[in-house]
């Protein structure tokens, strides 16, 4: 009996080896998927917990790959826990879902020794969201924020509407509301990347009309800044 579970535990040195390269080059690409995540990375949407994820992602995934390769029964025993669990973590952006797929795929490879495969393809995945980020191209040509101003005396739509055109290449009425003493007007402005950088002047000319109490630029956006 004891001799029979010792031989259980036993491996044979090319399935160790098997098992170190795989686990070993699995975690590699996975820190070097989450520190290209960590430097690429924009938005206000940044969690460290998810870097976590990411390297942990693909040995996992690597290991399971091991435990079914070319057993089918296993596979679909597999397939039966997981139907289990769900998943209720929400997933914010999108680009976070890329990342997923990717420490998956890489374990997926890891686990069907496809070492190269996995290596050359990261690589090149690599370069390409790197020179998306240096080229900016998810960069918007434009920058859309909502203009809040409100007063204590007259209503000045013609005065703001007149400085608000020379700072934006468009701008409208959201909203306005004017109450016994006091009023707001609630402007949807849209900036070129140059016309951006002036908003703090937009700002300091509406503010000092005549009545005007407070004025507010805001961002809509909700990954900032871009």
């Amino acid at each position: 009996m004891w001799r029979e579970f010792i031989e259980l535990l036993l491996i044979s040195g090319d399935t160790a080896l098997n098992l170190f390269v795989s686990l070993t080059l699995s975690v590699l690409i996975s820190l070097g998927i989450a520190l290209l995540y960590r430097n690429t990375h924009r938005g206000l949407n940044y969690e460290h917990s998810f870097l976590n994820t990411l390297v942990l992602l693909a040995p996992i995934v690597t290991l399971v790959m091991l435990y079914i390769r070319g057993d089918l029964v296993l596979s679909l025993g597999l397939v039966g826990s997981l139907s289990i669990i769900r998943f209720r973590t929400p997933i914010k952006d999108t680009r976070d879902m890329i990342y997923i797929f990717w420490a998956i795929a890489v374990g997926l490879g890891c686990g069907t020794n496809n070492w190269t495969l996995v290596i050359i393809s990261s690589l090149f995945l690599a370069i390409v969201v790197s020179l998306l980020y240096i080229y900016e191209y998810v960069r918007p040509r434009h920058a859309d924020f909502v203009l809040v101003i409100s007063g204590d005396s007259y209503f000045l739509p013609t005065e703001a509407a007149n400085i608000i055109k020379k700072y934006t290449l468009m701008a409208r009425v959201r909203s306005h509301e004017i109450q016994e003493n006091n009023w707001e007007v609630i402007f949807e402005l849209r900036f070129s990347h140059t016309q951006e950088k002036e908003s703090a002047e937009l700002i300091k000319e509406i503010k000092a009309l005549d009545g005007v109490v407070k004025v507010s630029l805001l961002a809509p956006q909700l990954a900032l800044p871009i």
